[in-house]
């Protein structure tokens, strides 16, 4: 697996490689961060409260959420969202498609009485129809107080077709970036060589859901939260072939490693922030890529990992923006 930095991921919060090296050997189970489309609550209807009395058919679609540190002891949670074209109502001739879907994100705690919620619209016109299979993803993102007990909602409609769509809901534990100890933000994947995308200070990522990669390039992007300025620290990038259920697959296909030697050098907004390149294309499958930062001086260790599954599809992806139409958030009260 050929690993590259892809780019000076923030001039406000980076890094400074002084070498890179490789090698092939067994690692440890780890803690996922991952959250993706599984289970449907196959309701479907207008974007902000599905019903299924109303529902005309469902609009299955994939997503994932990813976790950052917020400002003001919040937490930054950004939900990329993904539908293959063909599942749209695709508007227009021949010389001119247009798509259109909306998107509502919601995190609601009860107990706290906080709730997040924005809600987005997404189009897209191209000069001629898109193939069935190509995907139209966007992302939505929204900041949310750390709890245990939160629940998330994701719910897609198809904007030229009143009450088709789908959502998606289940716990999600939102976590807290606070405290002094070494910490890494979740681990997020995206297609390579994005002008536009999710913005993260100087680093433009085109989010793409996990269960949806293609067998190429990708770009690998974290954040290490509690590094000291100039503590000599050692990252390691782990990518193993797993089975369905998360387990390696066997002895013949161990974690392909890699390890860059860096100094830190967050900026004002005190994280380190680091974008990767896997410039080697992964065969068909389902992996599990791990993230381990070490200190060398406090001689601490933070990790985390995601699920992802390459797949063997050739009709493309195109990222749209989406637009804000509402956003909430309200905590306590």
């Amino acid at each position: 697996m050929a690993m590259s930095a892809a780019r000076s991921p923030d001039r406000r919060a980076g890094a400074r490689d002084s070498g890179v090296g490789s090698e092939t050997g067994a690692g440890p189970e780890t803690r996922l961060g991952s959250e993706s489309a599984a289970g449907p609550e196959t309701r479907a209807g207008s974007q902000s409260d599905v019903s299924p009395e109303t529902a005309a058919r469902p609009l299955p679609f994939f997503y994932d959420l990813y976790t950052f540190r917020g400002d003001g002891g919040l937490t930054t949670v950004v939900a990329s969202f993904a539908v293959p074209a063909g599942r749209l109502q695709r508007e227009g001739g021949f010389s001119q498609a247009r798509y259109r879907f909306d998107v509502t994100f919601v995190l609601a705690d009860t107990a706290r009485r906080s709730v997040s919620r924005s809600d987005d619209s997404v189009y897209v016109s191209r000069p001629w129809p898109l193939d069935g299979d190509h995907l139209l993803h966007t992302h939505v993102e929204v900041q949310a107080p750390p709890s245990a007990t939160t629940l998330q909602r994701v719910v897609m409609t198809d904007a030229t077709r009143p009450g088709v769509g789908q959502l998606y809901r289940s716990p999600f534990a939102i976590p807290d970036y606070r405290g002094r100890e070494l910490m890494l933000s979740d681990v997020a994947l995206g297609l390579p060589g994005a002008t536009s995308g999710w913005t993260r200070g100087d680093v433009v990522l085109a989010l793409l859901p996990t269960s949806q990669f293609p067998e190429s390039a990708f770009d690998v992007y974290y954040e290490i939260y509690n590094l000291p300025a100039g503590n000599p620290y050692v990252t390691e990038v782990a990518v193993e072939a797993v089975d369905e259920a998360g387990a390696p697959r066997g002895e013949r296909e161990r974690p392909v490693r890699t390890f860059f030697a860096g100094e830190s050098a967050p900026g004002a907004a005190g994280y380190v922030a680091e974008l990767r390149r896997v410039e080697s294309a992964l065969p068909e499958g389902r992996y599990r890529l791990t993230v381990t930062v070490t200190d060398e001086i406090a001689d601490r260790t933070a990790t985390r990992s995601r699920l992802f599954q390459v797949r063997a599809w050739e009709a493309g992806a195109t990222m749209v923006p989406a637009l804000p139409r509402t956003s909430q958030t309200a905590i306590g009260g």
